[in-house]
């Protein structure tokens, strides 16, 4: 969870894939023959991108690459989807874009990206399987992957000490940890679950093996409440019931005093988040310790993870060669030394198979105690991410559903249990609604 934010079908079946299970209303992009076949001749393609350090890595591009060009545009983040979305209908979209994955599946759905399936084909092993999921949903491909955050774990080792606990191996031993910590200190809080933000459940579905959306023949099947989905949303219910988390809103600039201060004193946490912690924890510098997420299973542990892309936005008339773009950009070992280095700003974390050679300079080592092999934890957590997750033509707008319910969840006006049933109902009915065949597990 972020702790400071807010399968492929048969190929025979691609072109269905895009207008049954994704176009919502006006329907998606149909395959064209540019997205098949390889442009000749010098071309300039147009890339949007909010993220420090790309623009010097697309000059780098364009140093070594005179028949591919690319004009870098940043857009603002704030508004960039909205500006994105006005102008693909205005038909002046750039060819690529980045987005994170949950956008990727919306702009689909709506008929806003291109269907890369073909001319991506050649970059997709040089990625993780999650992270080829989260430019491929439904099984059409519409992009190609940027960067991964998953999940580990950050702890108060000192205070983890005190309590005498350890480090939770499993979401139960959270539990377990965070009502022996009380003993030792009724004020003290395990975990923090802030009110605006039910990333908490997300991850923890994902951890459980849950599918909330995958695709079934012509229709996709939508399940909050399988047993895998249920057991996620029992370990919230509990941290909820026994008080064991705090509230700290994420959009508090003094949220990370629950941390530096001992208030609470564990989190999931990601590659990005690293830097924070040199900034915002001075009074804790030295005394945490990184870990493997809690799992549910740990002869298979699982963790989440975000996913940033590049998108192929429709109409863009060089595909391929946007797709050969951003694959140099996110899996390029020159393009990922320079990206990964903190000195770029960019925060990027790779979404490549191997990712060590990444790992050790992101660490801020002042801040952990070296009683732990962190880039072992954050090189298990790369490899951990499970593959099954899969983001659904109205993610975006259920999410935003689930966040209005997840404040009552949190104030124990709703159970966990109550909201996954109530979310399937409406992501079914939000789906059907707009023209998209779905049906409910049952």
């Amino acid at each position: 969870m972020s702790q400071f934010r807010a399968r492929a079908l048969a190929p025979v079946a691609a072109a269905a894939s895009l207008s049954l299970l994704l176009a919502a209303c006006g329907g998606g992009d149909a395959e064209s023959d540019s997205a098949t076949k390889a442009t000749k001749g010098k071309v300039t393609l147009e890339f949007w991108s909010w993220t420090d350090g790309i623009e010097a890595q697309t000059k780098v591009w364009n140093k070594a690459h005179p028949d591919t060009q690319v004009k870098f545009v940043n857009p603002a983040g704030e508004t960039a989807y909205q500006k994105l979305r006005a102008a693909v209908n205005a038909g002046t979209a750039p060819c690529l874009s980045k987005m994170d994955g949950m956008n990727l599946a919306n702009f689909a759905a709506d008929g806003l990206l291109t269907d890369v399936t073909k001319v991506a084909a050649p970059y997709k092993d040089k990625y993780t399987a999650a992270a080829w999921n989260a430019v491929s949903p439904g099984g059409t491909t519409f992009g190609i992957p940027m960067g991964s955050s998953p999940l580990f774990t950050a702890y108060r080792a000192d205070l983890f000490e005190k309590y005498g606990i350890e480090a939770p191996k499993t979401w139960d031993d959270l539990i377990t940890a965070g009502q022996k910590a009380q003993k030792e200190n009724k004020k003290v809080k395990i975990f923090n679950m802030a009110g605006e933000d039910p990333s908490t459940l997300v991850d923890l579905s994902w951890e459980a093996g849950a599918q909330w959306y995958k695709v079934e023949g012509d229709h996709w099947v939508v399940d909050f409440t399988s047993p895998e989905a249920l057991k996620a949303g029992d370990i919230v219910q509990r941290l909820v019931d026994n008080d064991l988390a705090s509230n700290a809103s994420y959009a508090d600039p003094g949220v990370f005093r629950t941390w530096d201060l001992g208030t609470t004193i564990a989190m999931t946490t990601s590659t990005w988040q690293l830097p924070i912690y040199d900034t915002n924890f001075p009074k804790s510098k030295g005394k945490w310790q990184l870990a493997d997420s809690p799992v549910f299973d740990t002869a298979a542990p699982r963790t989440s993870s975000n996913f940033d892309v590049l998108a192929v936005l429709k109409g863009c008339e060089y595909p391929d060669r946007a797709a050969e773009f951003a694959s140099w950009l996110s899996s390029g070992e020159e393009s990922l030394t320079t990206l990964t280095d903190p000195a770029s700003k960019s925060g990027l974390f790779p979404a490549v198979p191997d990712v060590s050679p990444y790992v050790d300079k992101i660490i801020p080592t002042g801040m952990f105690n070296g009683r732990s092999d962190s880039a072992k934890v954050i090189t298990d957590a790369a490899s951990r991410v499970g593959d099954q997750w899969q983001y659904g033509p109205n993610y975006a707008a259920m999410y935003s559903e689930m966040q209005k319910q997840w404040g009552k969840v949190m104030k124990k006006e709703l159970t966990v249990a109550e909201m996954l049933k109530s979310l399937e109902k409406w992501t079914v009915d939000d789906l059907n609604g707009k023209g998209v065949k779905a049906v409910a597990a049952g």
